[in-house]
């Protein structure tokens, strides 16, 4: 892939240590839910306590969330008898392709680079801990983290990918419905709010995403166990899952039905911050939270109707998914170590909105000074020459 868009051996081979990293992280993924706990095991060892399944057969465990999962692990497991860390490493590859889908994309569509503490963003914010920690075992989120980053990579040229797309789209809602209708959602927006589509095929595609999106309101209902999918029941199940998640008994557990709108959302985005990291992973996640924070405090700096127009399709795409989601999620989650998780989906295209917008006014400064300085050595020559001819004379 990296020979296909061109890139140059600088960042070619960043990708060969960022395959190296990850299939660490998957090692250490495996240790840390061996002696920890988690779910990951759970869907390995098709143990799931919510999925009680009768007669357990590979088709009897196809559905959406735990058993979609449950479904992919089980000829890996079941049949084959592969071991747990193994099905980690398959697993983390998925997670590594998606890094690597928006890797290139980066690398491609942002016009310049820019450095934190003389540190170039690119390649380095790829390093990341949550982005590999997450997405390195078997879970929802290594499958949903490189569905929404092949979707993305698909739709950024749609026209030739479109099918692409759909097979993410798939893997997506399956293993998170609500993701997957966001992900309709978002990218529908973004492509209307592109200048290069005929009116006709907008409406066209407007219609289409509104029918998918009906279409899909029962499946995901059903899925967040509410009769009806409406604001009030919405911030019904949010408030009830943030007390669940707010209990004294909780680790890392923030008590968030008291705080402001935009305290919740400051608590989703940027903490855990130092001041709240119990153990390494939340350290390491306080560094990055540090990053996002500093970023975003550029957003109004450089926030330009040029910038958004310039911006590349998966970008945009990607943050107006990235809205939504944040806004359900910080009503919903107020376990740090949750938040951490939930959030790995879509909080690296919030970066990358904050990291394009600075680069492409910086870019826009240099091609300004560029046309200023030939503006004044055009003028200069004039001067010259005029001064050549009254010498002549």
């Amino acid at each position: 892939m990296a020979k296909k868009f061109r890139l140059p051996y600088k960042y070619e081979i960043h990708l060969h240590y960022l395959l190296f990293y990850h299939l660490f992280f998957s090692v250490f993924f495996t240790w840390y839910i061996l002696n920890f706990g988690g779910d990951s095991q759970g869907y390995w060892r098709l143990g799931m306590q919510q999925v009680l399944v009768r007669d357990p057969s590979w088709m009897k465990y196809f559905g959406t969330s735990t058993t979609f999962i449950l479904w992919l692990c089980y000829v890996p497991a079941k049949v084959i008898g592969l071991n747990y860390i193994t099905g980690n490493i398959l697993f983390g590859f998925l997670g590594f392709i998606g890094i690597r889908y928006i890797y290139v994309m980066v690398a491609e569509y942002f016009p310049t680079n820019h450095k934190v503490l003389n540190i170039p963003l690119f390649p380095y914010v790829f390093y990341f801990l949550n982005l590999h920690f997450w997405t390195a075992g078997v879970g929802k989120d290594a499958i949903c983290f490189w569905g929404i980053a092949w979707f993305l990579f698909a739709l950024q040229k749609y026209q030739s990918r479109w099918w692409e797309a759909l097979i993410a789209l798939f893997f997506v809602y399956m293993a998170r419905p609500h993701m997957g209708q966001a992900l309709i959602g978002g990218a529908a927006i973004a492509i209307l709010l592109g200048s290069h589509m005929r009116i006709q095929y907008k409406v066209v595609l407007g219609l289409i995403a509104a029918a998918g999106t009906f279409y899909l309101l029962s499946s995901t209902a059903e899925f967040l166990k509410l009769e009806e999918l409406s604001l009030e029941s919405l911030n019904e199940m949010s408030m009830t899952t943030a007390r669940n998640l707010s209990r004294g008994h909780v680790g890392s557990a923030v008590d968030i039905s008291s705080y402001s709108l935009p305290m919740k959302a400051f608590t989703y985005l940027f903490r855990p911050l130092f001041l709240d990291a119990h153990n390494f992973v939340a350290l390491f996640s306080s560094v990055e939270n540090a990053l996002y924070l500093w970023l975003s405090l550029f957003i109004y700096q450089n926030w330009k109707p040029e910038a958004i127009r310039d911006m590349p399709l998966f970008l945009k795409a990607g943050i107006i998914t990235f809205i939504p989601v944040t806004f359900a999620f910080m009503n919903a989650l107020s376990n740090l170590g949750v938040v951490m998780r939930m959030k790995n989906m879509t909080m690296i295209y919030f970066m990358l909105f904050c990291f394009y917008l600075i680069v492409h006014n910086k870019k826009q400064r240099y091609l300004r000074a560029m046309d200023r300085k030939r503006f004044f050595q055009r003028r200069q020559a004039i001067i010259d020459q005029k001064k050549a001819l009254a010498q002549e004379n």
